[in-house]
């Protein structure tokens, strides 16, 4: 099972660092999968493809070694495209930690998504990550689910309507809407206040429905 990761580059380069995971990490429940996620969209398949068919990317000790090697305080982002490492519903802890402390080493500052489902068991999985320093958002599919979510107390991010306003507050929750979809300016690698790399905010992000398969996307967000 292969993983790859990137360092910044480019003239116009932001400093952030990006991984991508074998596309059998994704957990068959995502309702996304094949049905409106971003990472089907060409150029980021194309390259998801070729390290999920084992052309491209390291093994899992090879990615942690990557992510140990990583500048001091270095921002990266795991799974541009891809999930945790689990078997099923579940999250694979032991992999997990692994990954919490590579990122931990040189405190850097590292983030990601997942769409396992929030079961007891790996609820505690990912406390045990936020609280150890790897930020691991739980995604959600509409804002009624992020809610319910966000009641357990870890990072929460959900996937909004294509109208989504910037900024909503629903049943008294606050859901900031992804800044970089307003503006070209910015990115992950500058975004002032790191908002998904922040485990300890008191708001849901949201990523407006977007891509080639934005409209199934958008029907999903609007439960």
């Amino acid at each position: 099972m292969n993983y790859s990761i990137h360092n910044p580059s480019g003239a116009n380069k932001v400093n952030i660092y990006k991984t991508y995971s074998n596309k059998s990490t994704c957990p068959k429940s995502c309702p996304l999968a094949g049905n409106g996620c971003y990472a089907d969209n060409f150029h980021v398949n194309r390259h998801w493809s070729k390290v999920s068919s084992g052309e491209r990317g390291t093994d899992w000790q090879g990615l942690l070694d990557n992510v140990k090697a990583l500048p001091a305080g270095a921002l990266w982002r795991h799974n541009i495209a891809g999930d945790l490492r689990g078997k099923g519903e579940y999250i694979d802890n032991k992999s997990l930690k692994q990954l919490t402390q590579a990122s931990k080493y040189r405190k850097k500052q590292g983030f990601t998504y997942t769409h396992y489902k929030p079961n007891a068991e790996n609820v505690q999985a990912l406390r045990a990550a936020n609280n150890g320093g790897f930020t691991v958002n739980l995604s959600s599919n509409n804002v009624a689910q992020a809610i319910e979510y966000k009641k357990l107390g870890l990072p929460v991010v959900t996937v909004l309507p294509v109208d989504a306003p910037n900024v909503q507050t629903v049943d008294g929750v606050k859901i900031v809407a992804c800044p970089s979809e307003k503006s070209d300016r910015v990115k992950c690698g500058n975004c002032a206040n790191s908002f998904c790399a922040d485990s300890k905010r008191n708001f849901i992000v949201g990523f407006r429905a977007h891509g080639t398969k934005k409209k199934q996307a958008d029907i999903i967000a609007r439960g």
